[in-house]
Formats: C-alpha cells, sequence, structure tokens
C-alpha cells in the first residue's frame, strides 16, 4: 500500500465519500427520547442474549475482567444459579453473547447489557437511525462493567432498574425528549469533554428534566428524592448519554468509498475500528497504548484490559479531540495542560474537519477535530487519543488516562479498503 496513494483528494472517489460522511455526523441531532428494558427497546434482543463491548469474539476468547462480567451479567439476569452454570451456559450457547455495536448499542468498559436492564434511547432526528447505551452504576469503583459482580453490585444494578431509571424515563417522556447536542456543546464550554469529565453536562442534563421531576413530585411519583440524590452525587451520569449520542451520530456516517473512521472499541483481546466506507467489518489489532495516573495503592502491573465503547465519542470529535476543554482532567488522569493541549493541536493532522457545533474556547472557539481519516493517521503516524477509566487485574476501577489506537488497525483498515475499492 503506497503512502503517496493514501492522501489522493480526485474528485469522485474518496474526497466526495469523505465530504458526504462528514457532514452526515456534523448534521447530526440526537436526542434522548425514552428509556425503555433492552428486550423492548433494542431490535433483536432476546431474553438469554448478554452484551458486551469490542468486536465479536466467541466465549473462549474472552478474559480476565471482561468473562467475569459477562458471568456477572448472566447471574443479574437470572439466566444461570451460580457462576459454574453460568460458564457452561456461555460455552454450550444456551446463554448467548452479542456485540454491543452489532445491536446499535455502546457499552462502557466491559459493556454489559442484559435483557432486564433499562437504555438511553437516542434518535438522530437528522437520519432516523437510534443508538443505545444502558445506565451508569454509580460511582462505586467495583462496578459489573469494570469485571466486579457481588451483593453491592447486585443491590446497585436493581436500585438503577427500579428506582432510578423509572424517575428519568418518566420525566424524559413528559419533557418530550431532550436535545443532547446542544448541552452539550454548552458543556464544552463549561469545563467538560463528556467522555472522562461529564459535570457540567450532567447538571445541565438535570436542569433539562426538573420541570418534569418537580411535576412528578407533586403527584407523589415513587423514586424520585432517591433518584435526583442519586444524579446530583453522580458527575458520570451523563457520560452514558454522550455516548448514546455519539452512536447515533456515528452511525449516520456509513458512506460507501469513505476512509473516516466510524467506531473505536477494545475487548479484553485487542483494540478495533470501523471505516465508514466498508460498513460493519472490524479491523482489529493489539491492545492500546497507554499512560495514566493511579488512584492510591495500585501499580501499573495491575492495570487490565476488560473493553470498553466509549471511545465513540472520540469518534465524533469529543472526549480526548476535546482535551483542551477539560484542562481540570490533569489532576484526575495525570499530564499537565501543556501536554492536553499539544495533544488536542495533534489530532487536526489526522481528522476531516472541524466541528461546527462542538467547540474548543481556549482555541479561539475553533471547531473539535472530527473524523479520524485512516490514510491520514498512516501518513502522520500519529494515533488517536481517548480519555479512559483504568480497570485492575481484580475487577474495579484502579485509576484514570489516555490511550491512543495501534496503528496496526488502520494499516488493516486501508489494506481491506483497497482490495474493496482498488488503490486511491
Amino acid at each position: 500500500m503506497s503512502q503517496s496513494g493514501l492522501l489522493s483528494t480526485a474528485p469522485g472517489t474518496v474526497a466526495e465519500a469523505n465530504a458526504e460522511a462528514f457532514a452526515r455526523l456534523d448534521a447530526a441531532d440526537p436526542w434522548v427520547v425514552d428509556v425503555r428494558l433492552a428486550r423492548d427497546a433494542i431490535p433483536g434482543y432476546t431474553d438469554r442474549l448478554v452484551l458486551t463491548s469490542g468486536a465479536p469474539m466467541p466465549w473462549t476468547s474472552y478474559q480476565g475482567g471482561q468473562r467475569e462480567a459477562l458471568i456477572g451479567g448472566a447471574l443479574f439476569e437470572g439466566l444461570a444459579a451460580s457462576r459454574e452454570e453460568a460458564i457452561a451456559g456461555f460455552a454450550d450457547g444456551s446463554i448467548q453473547i452479542g456485540a454491543c455495536h452489532d445491536y446499535g448499542a455502546v457499552g462502557s468498559l466491559a459493556g454489559i447489557y442484559t435483557a432486564s436492564m433499562p437504555v438511553f434511547v437516542v434518535e438522530n432526528r437528522s437520519h432516523g437511525n437510534v443508538g443505545f447505551c444502558n445506565f451508569y452504576e454509580g460511582k462505586e469503583p467495583r462496578r459489573l462493567n469494570y469485571g466486579c459482580y457481588d451483593e453491592g453490585v447486585h443491590q446497585r444494578l436493581e436500585h438503577v432498574n427500579n428506582v432510578l431509571a423509572p424517575v428519568v424515563g418518566e420525566a424524559i417522556r413528559r419533557q418530550g425528549g431532550v436535545a443532547l447536542k446542544p448541552l452539550i456543546a454548552r458543556a464544552l464550554r463549561m469545563g467538560d469533554e463528556v467522555h472522562s469529565r461529564n459535570a457540567a453536562a450532567s447538571v445541565l442534563f438535570n436542569r433539562e428534566i426538573l420541570p418534569a421531576v418537580l411535576d412528578m413530585v407533586g403527584e407523589g411519583f415513587p423514586g424520585v428524592r432517591d433518584s435526583m440524590l442519586h444524579l446530583a452525587e453522580n458527575d458520570y451520569f451523563f457520560l452514558r448519554l454522550s455516548m448514546a449520542a455519539a452512536k447515533a451520530t456515528a452511525d449516520a456516517m456509513v458512506v460507501p468509498g469513505s476512509t473516516l473512521v466510524s467506531a473505536m472499541a477494545f475487548s479484553c483481546r485487542g483494540f478495533a475500528i470501523k471505516l465508514a466506507g466498508l460498513g460493519d467489518q472490524w479491523f482489529e489489532g493489539p491492545p492500546p497504548i497507554h499512560q495514566g495516573k493511579l488512584f492510591a495503592g495500585h501499580t501499573d502491573d495491575e492495570i487490565t484490559w476488560m473493553g470498553g465503547e466509549s471511545p465513540i465519542t472520540e469518534t465524533i470529535g469529543l472526549g480526548g479531540f476535546a482535551q483542551a476543554c477539560a484542562l481540570s482532567l490533569q489532576d484526575y488522569q495525570g499530564g499537565s495542560p501543556e501536554v492536553m493541549i499539544e495533544r488536542n493541536m495533534e489530532m487536526y493532522r489526522i481528522t476531516h474537519g472541524e466541528n461546527s457545533t462542538y467547540r474548543i474556547p481556549l482555541f479561539g472557539f475553533r471547531g473539535t477535530p472530527t473524523a479520524v481519516d485512516a490514510r491520514k493517521v498512516l501518513a502522520t503516524g500519529i494515533l488517536p487519543v481517548m480519555d479512559v477509566g483504568l480497570a485492575g487485574r481484580d475487577g474495579g476501577q484502579i485509576g484514570a488516562g489516555v490511550i491512543r489506537a495501534p496503528r496496526e488497525c488502520f494499516e488493516m483498515a486501508m489494506t481491506a479498503f483497497e482490495q474493496r475499492y482498488g488503490a486511491q
């Protein structure tokens, strides 16, 4: 594959396809319109299906925390009475495993969905497609999506199912849905990048649903007080909304002939990307390159990979591509303001354009670098950067930091692109 051919702008080929894919991304209008159970909201969902993050894999390929999270999901859903029964069910196929992206969903870390879990339903009103994401479990480091399942995790999941989700869903419906794009744009101006920092966005969302919540209080709707206290103390609540909005946005990018990246995700096995011009095909490389800051008492040798699809936010120009909006992250994930600014500026060199809505005040309100072009990654050697939480080998979150996608994914993707479309 020749590097000189990768940046061709020949009319009628890659340039036009990329312009169309970018325009679709930039014009997206995601609204959260409902909260429903996964079995009722997600097309094709079955009662014995457990979804997880990353490119699809057989049960035998899952290991470590992601394997433990799948087992925990089966136990929570009542698909098995014991750990051993869950393992046997996955092995013989009586409990099915699915990849979140294949169902229009995205999962944080291990990304576990089961049939009874509530999901946000986010509609892209510009293109008619829908994205889904389940709820944040709470700030306790031991969470199902971080490979943990015990009585405390079970109780928190039950609280989400039976208290929090019904209240939030009712409030969203009473408001006629909530437009997420302007909310995200404002949060960027208030210090978020809506991946690893969601404090402002969470407050803004709470304000959007407050009128409905007040009406519900007056009507004696159950669980309102507990739900609002949960929202008030969990700055990460909005992450699942930003992920669903990003999924609904990115899924509209699919345009034959485009070299723009339409998804980035990883599993316990490795990191993978999709190209807008190659549909649902994943291109998987080794685990991501990482650096970060660990919580007290933890060491680098504990870091493990158990999946993650929150980089869908970076796919549409948020997260690591808006780091300069959220310089306070240095205290959480390490680094310095200077390094964060430099990383953010780098991303302009590998993206197709600048977002017309999501803007960075520090850069004179320049639009965030948006839509990674696989050709530019290979030509420049600059790898996409993402803000993430770091998981420990014994489960739970042990820190936070940044990762970069491995080059191998882009090499494989462009090889497949040339095989399908010819050298451009």
